[in-house]
């Protein structure tokens, strides 16, 4: 009788084991496709620039629109997970960020500013959601020891879309030499070249959602208990807000995405600065994969070295890697600057998942809580490039990424200290 039920206990546990597996490998193709979206706005943002004659401070108003929308939607987000379960948002989340897409036809078309801001805000609404389901959900598809490492895994695919979007944009949207037709002024003629790569986005995620709804996931019942307002979970806490190290570990993940996005958000005009290489944008552009490209090769290699050595350990190395390499960027000029500023990316590469994993461990029922939290803080991808802006267009590019060192600060206090339970 006991043989029978340990054959049937490990059958479950194959079974088990084999629906996870195929899981991670679906939710693959929405990291990728959410990294490729978002590293998408470091082409926009040169682009509109010159299209609008922008300055920095304007032009980083695409970045607080994207980033703005995790501030305003990531907690109800957490709470439409909740309700409708991890799956069900997943395919939400692809169905707005699909609709954000197709705006920018419209916005091409009248060649209008704030209409691009607004397509930008619908389609972050979106990958918001999906980020909000998709990150614990993972964390939640397998042991607590490896999830950092897991999640590091699948994030090295999101950083695989970050690779290639600079390609994908220089080619589309950089490169493509511009005639204004008749009856459409410059302005409009150059505004339009945008239509092509988000329409074919658009019908992408479109494509990922109908795919989504067909597809059987395993459901994860412990992240969806309901908790009862004042009631202690088993650790003694009645809201997700009272666990330390994950209310650090949103203010992590504030500093670290503002720092990432900023640095990306300058590296074609930074290295388009004559004193740098005085690159063309569209070169420049090839370039940002270099940036992205190393964190997809660091997150595969810290998704092995954290089997070994704890992810705090790790997190707070590469913070101060990063930290050090920037300094070195802000000092010097010419290819020393150039390849500094660059491989910031290979040490970048871990943070993301790291912190987001260390920040959920342990929190039980309030998991999807947590996760609305920290999707929240990534609204530091729209507040500190926006203050970086306003700093190089008062004392130029190069001082203003001090920005960024002080935000690397933060982080490698979190992986040292700030992250144990």
């Amino acid at each position: 009788m006991a043989s029978s039920f340990s054959s049937n206990t490990a059958t479950a546990a194959a079974a088990d084991n084999g629906n996870y597996r195929f899981a991670l490998v679906s939710l693959t193709s929405l990291f990728f496709m959410w990294g490729f979206i978002t590293c998408l706005n470091d082409i926009l943002i040169p682009h509109l620039k010159a299209v609008f004659s922008l300055s920095y401070t304007e032009a980083m108003l695409i970045q607080f629109c994207f980033f703005g929308a995790y501030f305003l939607v990531s907690v109800p987000a957490g709470k439409l997970v909740k309700t409708m379960g991890y799956q069900r948002g997943i395919i939400t989340g692809l169905v707005i960020a699909s609709i954000g897409c197709a705006l920018f036809y419209p916005a091409a078309a009248l060649a209008i500013y704030p209409l691009f801001l607004g397509a930008l805000f619908v389609l972050a609404s979106g990958i918001t959601i999906l980020q909000v389901a998709a990150n614990p959900y993972v964390n939640a598809l397998g042991s607590v020891e490896t999830a950092s490492s897991r999640l590091n895994l699948t994030q090295a695919f999101n950083a695989l879309g970050t690779t290639v979007a600079p390609y994908f944009g220089a080619i589309l949207i950089l490169s493509v030499a511009v005639e204004a037709q008749s009856g459409l002024s410059q302005m409009q003629a150059e505004a339009e070249v945008v239509k092509l790569p988000y329409l074919l986005l658009s019908a992408m995620l479109a494509s990922l959602a109908i795919i989504f709804s067909r597809l059987k996931l395993p459901v994860i019942t412990a992240h969806s208990e309901p908790t009862v307002e004042g009631v202690a979970d088993k650790n003694g806490k009645t809201s997700a807000s009272q666990y330390k190290h994950l209310v650090l570990g949103a203010v992590g993940i504030f500093v670290y995405v503002g720092a990432e996005v900023s640095i990306g958000s300058f590296l074609v005009n930074f290295l388009g600065e004559e004193h740098i290489v005085g690159m063309k944008e569209a070169d420049a552009a090839k370039y940002i994969a270099y940036y992205w490209g190393g964190a997809m090769v660091g997150r595969f290699i810290g998704s092995a070295v954290m089997q070994k050595i704890p992810a705090g350990t790790v997190l707070a190395f590469n913070a101060f890697m990063a930290a050090s390499l920037v300094v070195v960027a802000m000092n010097t000029s010419g290819e020393v600057a150039m390849w500094s500023i660059l491989a910031v990316g290979l040490f970048n590469s871990i943070m993301f998942p790291t912190i987001f994993s260390l920040a959920l461990r342990d929190l039980g029922p309030h998991t999807s809580q947590g996760s609305g939290f920290l999707c929240l803080a990534i609204v530091g991808g729209a507040i500190i490039p926006l203050l970086q802006g306003v700093m190089a267009d008062s004392m130029g590019i190069q001082p203003a990424f001090i920005l960024p060192v002080i935000c690397y600060g933060f982080i490698l206090y979190y992986g040292a200290k700030g992250s144990k339970l």
